[in-house]
């Protein structure tokens, strides 16, 4: 799969694609808690899985750093409804807005 990396000084992931283009997932760090924003993935990279390979690497790290998860994102509140395995890291009251 693509690699992903963290960009500390712009608060994202990315992952840089062959053409140039670079694909993101922006988050906030609060009180314990990793928001995610806004995910990009260049429309001529749709389809493609980057967007999944950008959350779960994100949402890796979020476990490894102990924190939980407010997905501010469609993308990533779609991502972890599909995914049970990470629904332990969605912050309070985040579960019940997900309808999970």
């Amino acid at each position: 799969m693509k690699n992903v990396s963290r960009n500390e000084a712009k608060q994202r992931f990315e992952i840089h694609l062959d053409d140039g283009a670079v694909a993101f997932s922006d988050y906030r760090l609060t009180d314990g808690k990793v928001t995610f924003p806004h995910t990009v993935v260049p429309p001529h990279h749709e389809g493609q899985g980057i967007g999944s390979a950008l959350a779960k690497t994100s949402l890796d790290w979020a476990r490894g750093e102990g924190l939980k998860v407010v997905p501010a994102c469609s993308f990533y509140a779609n991502y972890m409804a599909r995914h049970a395995e990470v629904h332990d890291l969605l912050a309070p009251g985040v579960a019940e807005q997900l309808g999970l």
